[in-house]
């Protein structure tokens, strides 16, 4: 008999929940994306999602759902003041927000990302 420290790795995972968010990058609650390396927090998603503006036309959007024992209530990640990693105080774990991957800690697994498209004006959040 194994007896586990609670984490099933196969089951224990970010859930996955539709997305579909429509937002005008000229609307001052996003003002923050008007500037390239700019980010905000949008309610949806698991436990929400971290939008980040990549470049002049392309844009990241991640579920702020640490991938690390996502059954923690505490598995959330929030920007540091660099403004480029994401930090889940739970369990330490932290992520590049240019593309979600893990740079320390114990998680393994990037963030989940979202696909997004811009028209200029209008940023387009979905799965």
């Amino acid at each position: 008999m194994l007896i586990g420290s609670g984490c099933d790795k196969d089951e224990d995972t970010v859930p996955n929940v539709n997305v579909n968010l429509v937002l005008s990058t000229t609307d001052p609650r996003f003002n923050d994306l008007n500037a390239v390396g700019g980010w905000i927090y949008l309610i949806g998603g698991s436990r929400g999602i971290l939008v980040y503006r990549f470049s002049i036309d392309e844009f990241m959007a991640y579920d702020r759902h640490c991938t690390y024992t996502p059954s923690a209530t505490c598995a959330i990640v929030e920007v540091d003041q660099s403004g480029v990693i994401a930090i889940d105080s739970c369990c330490s774990s932290q992520f590049v927000i240019t593309d979600g991957s893990v740079i320390d800690g114990p998680a393994e697994i990037p963030l989940k990302r979202y696909q997004t498209s811009f028209d200029g004006n209008l940023l387009h959040v979905f799965n």
